[in-house]
Parts: C-alpha cells; sequence; structure tokens
C-alpha cells in the first residue's frame, strides 16, 4: 500500500508562484509514476503534469506547459510542482497520483492506483 500526501497549496494573486509537494510513503513507493492532476468545480480531474521513474520523463499539459515544473526527490519519494505565472484558470483542487500507467494511460486517471487527498490552490485575478 503507498500513501499520498500533498501540501504547498494556498491563495495567490495572478502572476504569483506556489510550490506542491507530494510525499510518497509505503513500501512500493519508489519506482512508480508519479503525477499532479486537478479538479475545478463542476469540472472533470485534469492530468496536469507527470514525472515516470522508469525513463526519467516528463510530461505536461499544454494548459500549463512553460509554466510548472515537475521534479522529484527519489531519495525523499516526493514529487513536486513549482507553478510559476499563474492563471486565474489554474484555480483547483491539485491530486497527487501515483502508479504504473502505461504509454496510452499516462494522462488519464484510470493509469494510477493510489491517490492523494488533494490541496487547493485559489488564483485571484
Amino acid at each position: 500500500q503507498v500513501q499520498l500526501v500533498e501540501s504547498g497549496g494556498g491563495l495567490v494573486q495572478a502572476g504569483g508562484s506556489l510550490r506542491l509537494s507530494c510525499a510518497a510513503s509505503g513500501r512500493t513507493a519508489s519506482g512508480l509514476t508519479m503525477s499532479w492532476f486537478r479538479q475545478a468545480p463542476g469540472k472533470e480531474r485534469d492530468f496536469v503534469a507527470a514525472f515516470r521513474w522508469s525513463t526519467i520523463t516528463t510530461d505536461y499539459s499544454e494548459s500549463v506547459r512553460g509554466r510548472f515544473t515537475i521534479t522529484r526527490d527519489n531519495a525523499k519519494n516526493t514529487v513536486y510542482l513549482q507553478m510559476n505565472d499563474l492563471l486565474h484558470e489554474d484555480t483547483a483542487v491539485y491530486f497527487c497520483a501515483a502508479g504504473r500507467p502505461g504509454t496510452s494511460s499516462l494522462r488519464v486517471r484510470s493509469g494510477y492506483v493510489y491517490w492523494g487527498q488533494g490541496t487547493q490552490v485559489t488564483v485571484s485575478s
């Protein structure tokens, strides 16, 4: 079993920055792909960014590419999401996810087994 705990959310003005953290614990946490999704009120939970440990590669949604950066400290089993140039439309609950998604499932919820409880990010315009 793997537990994921997010932190770092909050209220920020448009154009500002936040860094989210997701700490994974459990015997099988290492080696998993760790990703971020977000869900705005009344909307689906959408993919944001992924760090695939097996290939040491990252992937981003088009809406955040160039503004957000995902990194991972494997020694701490922690993944970070640095969010810069935040926009009002980035407002959402951000969820950390972990699993072993295939190539076609990296960006979909079903590719992940473990989920955190979510952290709120609010960007004021």
